[in-house]
């Protein structure tokens, strides 16, 4: 379909990291709906870059929400083609409606200066804006509990915020290294039960140590990274 087209162009430019890594994923239709997915953590993370006022901040998140109650209560998709390809995934593979929910309520923190005031308060955001959403792509490809994949989300998330510039006061970079490198540690612990099939939606994680230490790997370090990871599970 031509707005699966847009959204897979859309999600390559705004989220290239993510787009790689679906690439390896065989399956053309279980690509598009974990692009579907990637699709809508745009949407959700642009809202605070493009909205000044708390208040259209929060009415946007609104709208998304109740645009996804509205799926899950079996209504027809709003007129947005992501909300359309949410649709389908939903459908095509059973998603629960409560990885949808965490994700956007995280994004209320994008609206409060303070909100990741500290570690746990930024764990507490990831595991919606990041957590969820891997949870969400692993679970179209046929992963299993969803417990399994958050120290790769928290990996992952961490290094993000570290870019952003939203670390919680007085984490240093050292810090950062060394809570990147324990998630990741335990992440492959955790993805070793992963089925192969399930394991792009996961293997972007692996680029959180060069983030985490402040170098943007190339395209081609990226490329041969996750190729080895998804290659050999191993995050």
């Amino acid at each position: 379909m031509e707005f699966e087209d847009d959204l897979d162009a859309t999600v390559r430019r705004a989220d290239p990291d993510r787009w790689l890594a679906s690439r390896f994923i065989a399956d053309e239709a279980a690509r598009a709906d974990v692009v579907a997915l990637y699709a809508l953590n745009i949407e959700l993370s642009r809202i605070a870059e493009v909205v000044r006022e708390p208040l259209m901040g929060e009415i946007r998140l609104t709208w998304w929400r109740e645009a996804i109650d509205e799926l899950f209560a079996g209504r027809p998709p709003r007129g947005h083609p992501v909300v359309q390809a949410l649709a389908t995934a939903i459908t095509r593979r059973g998603l629960a409606a409560a990885p949808f929910v965490a994700m956007i309520e995280a994004r209320f923190a994008d609206f409060e200066p303070s909100a990741l005031s500290d570690l746990a308060a930024a764990e507490a955001y990831l595991d919606g804006a990041a957590g969820a959403l891997m949870a969400l792509a692993v679970a179209v490809l046929g992963g299993g509990e969803a417990l399994a994949v958050r120290p790769a989300a928290q990996a992952w998330g961490l290094a993000g915020l570290a870019r952003l510039g939203r670390l919680p006061e007085g984490f240093s970079g050292q810090d950062l290294r060394r809570r990147v490198d324990e998630g990741l540690d335990a992440a492959r612990k955790a993805a070793a039960g992963l089925p192969v099939a399930a394991f792009p939606a996961v293997a972007y994680a692996g680029l959180a140590r060069p983030y985490a230490a402040g170098r943007t790997p190339s395209e081609l370090e990226k490329r041969l990274r996750l190729t080895l990871s998804v290659l050999t599970g191993r995050i």
